[in-house]
């Protein structure tokens, strides 16, 4: 295996997401995401990094199997 294919299959998945990535992850627009985190009445809740926002992906997932966050 080479270093290039080695460094890939230890490479970490992102654990968050910048809201455009989150929202087309859920197939929602982007102003639902900032919505649900300005009015705090989403399914999800979102962190704040340095002021931005950012979607757990474990949260994503659990919503989209359906499951209860």
């Amino acid at each position: 295996m080479s270093l290039m294919n080695a460094r890939l299959a230890n490479a970490r998945l992102p654990e968050v997401l910048p809201t455009n990535e989150a929202a087309a992850a859920i197939n929602r627009r982007p102003q639902t995401l900032r919505r649900w985190a300005c009015l705090e009445d989403g399914p999800i809740r979102p962190i704040r990094i340095n002021g931005r926002l950012a979607w757990k992906v474990s949260d994503l997932q659990t919503l989209l199997s359906g499951g209860a966050i």
